[in-house]
């Protein structure tokens, strides 16, 4: 996996949480790279499944459920 580098600004309330948080867990500097790694696929993980279940609001949960197990028996 190659990595890339961000620039990103945060307000200085939020640099002192993280950090004493981080600090608290015994982790180090580099460990703010992986926090924000894992928090931004959390955000778009949590976005993806809102835009799910919005386009999927006008299909019964019978009907969801139903494609489901059909797409199941499938594989």
């Amino acid at each position: 996996m190659s990595n890339v580098r961000w620039f990103v600004i945060v307000s200085k309330e939020t640099d002192r949480a993280l950090r004493a948080y981080l600090a608290r867990k015994g982790s180090k500097k580099s460990d703010i790279s992986r926090f924000v790694n894992g928090a931004v696929l959390a955000r778009l993980f949590e976005l993806s499944v809102r835009d799910l279940k919005q386009r999927n609001r006008t299909h019964s949960q019978k009907a969801i459920l139903k494609a489901v197990e059909e797409a199941l028996e499938a594989v």
